[in-house]
């Protein structure tokens, strides 16, 4: 029987992973372990795998080891594959894929509980109510529909979150060098200067690659005006972290919402209560009122998590049978 391993598996997937297994007559075991040079020979004897991990996966040695193992995939059950050393995978012979929409809407609903706390100064509000300071002043907010969003990068989750906004009433305008037509309705394509300078909110929804490696910086930031929002739902390294900190202590921006930061890996998704964390930047992000941080749990609903085991354990079947998969990244 063929039989695929998943790493980094929580209990929550274990549902969907079991119905698919049962569904395709395929084994399927996990661990909750990520895949690393310690871990790799647990996939000894298996025929697919599947993982999912923020920690990197740089050394080429795993990927000849992946080799020597029979492996002709790499799958990862998210959307963001620069953890992969494309580069090696390639070199082995190995077709590496992600999961490129699972549920648009999982990430844009979160982008907007952020924008709805921030913008409403709920962070602010709660921090005051902790002293049992109850005024009004500096509270007073903006209506959604009178505010115009940016998006940088209009593609599935972009598009997604297009679509939130225009429904209630926002002006959407996007920088994405790809213009769809089914979006003509929604909203408007504007170059990265200008979207910087006109939005109210700036939210990040691009792959990381070597072009979209701090986007966000110094200059970006000094770009947007003082009243407007930042939102990173997208890859940590997106915007330049140090940079972020000093437009918000500087009051260039008025706050910002982050679902993912540099550094991360290690952090988010661990309980680390009564241990000091690693991340400075972080804890000082967690500090400021007007800033909202969320474990990336963009993608974390039900909904989501079925599409992501799914499509993750379709794309094995199909390269193990001799298809090729339209989710191939390298």
């Amino acid at each position: 029987m063929t039989s695929i391993l998943m790493y980094s598996v929580r209990p929550d997937e274990q549902e969907a992973i079991q119905a698919w297994a049962q569904a395709n007559d395929i084994q399927v075991d996990t661990t909750n372990h990520d895949l690393g040079m310690k871990t790799v020979d647990m996939i000894k004897g298996y025929d697919g795998i599947v993982i999912q991990q923020h920690a990197a996966l740089p050394e080429p040695e795993l990927y000849q080891r992946l080799k020597e193992y029979g492996l002709k995939q790499l799958t990862l059950r998210i959307t963001g594959y620069d953890i992969v050393n494309l580069q090696a995978a390639r070199e082995n012979g190995l077709v590496v894929t992600n999961v490129p929409a699972y549920s648009p809407r999982s990430v844009s609903e979160l982008v907007l509980a952020q924008v709805m706390r921030l913008v409403r100064h709920l962070g602010e509000a709660s921090a005051r109510e902790a002293k049992d300071d109850y005024t009004w002043a500096g509270l007073q907010a903006h209506e959604i529909h009178n505010l115009t969003v940016g998006i940088i990068g209009a593609g599935k989750i972009g598009s997604a979150v297009a679509r939130i906004f225009r429904a209630l009433g926002s002006t959407v305008i996007a920088n994405d060098p790809v213009h769809r037509p089914e979006l003509a309705d929604t909203l408007d394509y504007v170059d990265l200067p200008t979207l910087l300078q006109r939005a109210d909110i700036v939210t990040v929804h691009t792959p990381l690659d070597e072009t979209t490696h701090h986007l966000i910086n110094a200059q970006a930031l000094e770009a947007m005006k003082p009243s407007a929002f930042l939102i990173n739902a997208a890859r940590g390294p997106i915007v330049d972290t140090p940079a972020l900190i000093k437009a918000l202590q500087t009051k260039s921006i008025a706050g910002a919402a982050i679902d993912t930061i540099e550094g991360e890996a290690g952090i988010f998704e661990n309980d680390l209560s009564g241990t000091k964390v690693d991340n400075q930047a972080l804890e000082t992000l967690k500090a400021m009122p007007n800033v909202e941080v969320s474990p990336h749990i963009g993608f974390y609903t039900d909904a989501a998590v079925t599409a992501m085991v799914n499509i993750s354990l379709n794309d094995v079947k199909t390269i193990l049978e001799g298809g090729t998969s339209e989710h191939q990244v390298d």
